[in-house]
């Protein structure tokens, strides 16, 4: 006899728990569940039937997995917060009774979670922790360009502004920045870390202000989690880079308003050991004594001999090199020379590539776009977003000290190549010979051609961006899909528009020949019919019978094979999409469905700004000819 099941304690209704039942079980209030599920990445789930989740009951509510309020029962966090409850009744009773000396002991030592469990817990690697640190930058900088007030205080926008600071020096450092795209939102920016791709937002410097339908709460406890992550990756990127965490703050700069530029970024000291200090590692295997000398010999030897076997060379590098670099074999200086001598010409060190190698090859072109040159601000420009750009790639910029201090040269610079300068063009009658001819050696450009010169690459002609000039369209650098709307491309079949055109001008004046036109539609549909060159060649005979010309006739002709063409192409699509619809399941078939209807809103979309663009040629054309 089998075991019995009982109602209610199996299958979904085991599996899964209601909020309120979570809550009960974990003994918290509502708002401190929310906040360990944010901290530990729980969410609610879906299952697969409602009812029988929640025991037969229709009423609607949250699920949760069984197994993940039971991990969340034993968090360390959860037994802080019971902590700080207690402290809280506490605290209270000790005002109220005006035991003061008690009430500060209390405040001294107050119960204080922290998260450096958790981080390590949710990212085993660090690769995992890059990869997810779009959300934690695009809310950090959000959080840095807010107003301080009840719910977010000032100390808190102090560190979020700092962490922002502190990801621009480490990206302008190691010229990481790859696409910038200004949008309303604010500023786009990506960047490759770790061979890990990072865009995040930064909102342009206007005053904000937060909504009231905003929960600043749940907010608050996702930027908590995000500033410890932060903390961790921003560590592990300046230690690897050679820099000092965190970089030193040079509060004089800082009052005067130079952003990033009042961090001082230093090279941390780092005392490798030397090979004359270092043990040789030896161990025993089967009564022989084998030191960590004897493994590279043996895998010299093997690499040298199967060399000529098609085995893929990996890079050379020589011993000394070899030896900096590795820090768990270092070669003992005190073995015999002889036998380094006499391996030294006949073998070279194979070591896989190292981060300090990985740094000493040549970057690309593009990460030192702008290194030739040197840029001057006006001082309606953005600062913080152009110094951010132009730094991370090489270049040297200044600005007027009315958009902060600590520039490193001022206006009249004679290095300067380019001024970024977003006034119109005004003639300046006073103007000095010195000045006319330091505006000659300069270029004057608009904002938008730095940003498209990232974008592009490469450094694009300044003529199209210069002072005053119409802009061209600024696109989306982000990898948008291949059948997208592309404003600097040509109108595709804007050729056969034109004829299309032409014909049905030509059918409009010649109205007076609708008893020739009845006849030709006739041969027209059997000229689109025709599968062979017999049938087309009968049909050409019936349309000189009837009177039309053979370039009309051949004009026409062409036209209706491809709309015949067309319309049998969309009848075997159709036909062929229904099939395959009818072996798909409900699930797939709703997918498929939505996917579709994208796609089909995207071209709709694409075909109205088309129609739109093309609209503006032809009035173009119009008045063109009109003049």
């Amino acid at each position: 006899m089998g075991r019995l099941k009982q109602k209610g304690k199996a299958g979904a209704a085991k599996a899964y728990m209601t909020r309120s039942a979570a809550v009960k079980k974990l003994q918290c209030s509502l708002a401190d569940f929310r906040r360990l599920c944010i901290l530990k990445g729980i969410f609610p789930r879906e299952p697969r039937n409602r009812k029988k989740a929640n025991k037969g009951s229709s009423a609607p509510t949250n699920f949760y997995y069984a197994k993940d309020i039971a991990y969340l029962a034993h968090e360390p966090v959860l037994r802080k917060l019971r902590e700080h409850k207690a402290f809280a009744k506490k605290l209270a009773r000790a005002l109220g009774r005006g035991e003061w000396s008690s009430a500060k002991s209390l405040e001294d030592n107050k119960p204080v979670y922290r998260l450096d469990h958790i981080i390590k817990e949710r990212y085993p690697t660090f690769v995992d922790a890059v990869r997810d640190i779009d959300d934690a930058l695009c809310m950090i900088f959000l959080f840095a360009s807010l107003p301080s007030d009840s719910k977010v205080s000032p100390s808190l926008i102090e560190n979020c502004a700092r962490l922002a600071a502190e990801w621009q020096l480490y990206v302008m450092h190691t010229h990481s920045l790859r696409k910038v795209f200004l949008s309303i939102k604010g500023v786009y920016y990506q960047a490759e870390v770790f061979d890990q791709t990072v865009t995040w937002l930064v909102p342009y410097q206007f005053t904000q202000t937060i909504p009231s339908d905003v929960d600043v709460r749940v907010m608050l406890t996702f930027l908590e989690l995000y500033q410890t992550l932060l903390g961790f990756v921003f560590f592990k990127l300046y230690t690897d880079a050679g820099l000092v965490y965190p970089p030193p703050l040079d509060v004089q700069k800082d009052e005067g308003a130079a952003g990033v530029g009042a961090f001082n970024l230093q090279e941390a000291k780092v005392n490798r050991p030397t090979a004359t200090a270092a043990k040789t590692k030896v161990v025993e295997v089967d009564g022989k004594r084998i030191s960590s000398k004897d493994v590279r010999q043996t895998i010299k030897s093997i690499s040298a001999s199967g060399s000529g076997d098609g085995d893929v060379e990996m890079p050379a590098v020589d011993a000394q090199a070899a030896n900096e670099d590795d820090e768990e074999f270092v070669e003992d200086t005190t073995e015999d020379p002889e036998d380094d001598a006499s391996a030294a010409p006949a073998f070279t060190t194979a070591t896989l590539p190292t981060l300090k190698t990985l740094s000493t090859l040549p970057q690309s072109t593009s990460s030192k776009l702008f290194a030739p040159y040197t840029f001057w601000l006006s001082r309606e420009t953005s600062r913080p977003i152009f110094e951010f750009i132009v730094r991370s790639f090489g270049g040297r910029i200044g600005w007027p000290a009315t958009s902060g201090s600590g520039s490193p040269f001022d206006e009249n610079d004679e290095s300067i190549t380019h001024v970024i300068i977003d006034r119109p063009l005004v003639q300046r009658p006073n103007e000095t010979e010195a000045e006319k001819e330091r505006r000659r050696r300069r270029k004057y450009v608009q904002p938008q051609w730095v940003v498209d010169c990232v974008n592009a690459g490469k450094i694009l002609l300044e003529d199209l961006y210069a002072q005053g000039k119409t802009l061209p369209p600024h696109l989306s650098p982000f990898g948008d899909h291949a059948e997208a709307y592309d404003p600097t491309a040509g109108l595709v079949g804007a050729d056969e528009e034109d004829e299309d055109e032409e014909m049905e001008q030509e059918d409009a004046e010649a109205s007076d020949e609708e008893s020739a036109t009845r006849p030709a539609k006739s041969v027209l549909k059997a000229a689109a019919s025709a599968e062979d060159d017999a049938a087309l060649h009968a049909a050409e005979l019936a349309a000189e019978a009837a009177g039309i010309d053979y370039g009309t006739f051949e004009k026409e002709a062409k036209k209706a094979q491809k709309k015949a063409k067309k319309t049998e192409g969309a009848e075997e699509e159709d036909a062929e999409r229904d099939m395959n619809k009818m072996m798909m399941s409900n699930k797939q078939r709703k997918l498929y469905e939505r996917m579709k209807h994208g796609q089909k809103k995207r071209a709709e979309e694409k075909q109205n700004l088309e129609q739109k663009k093309r609209a503006i040629e032809k009035e173009k054309k119009r008045r063109t000819k009109a003049s």
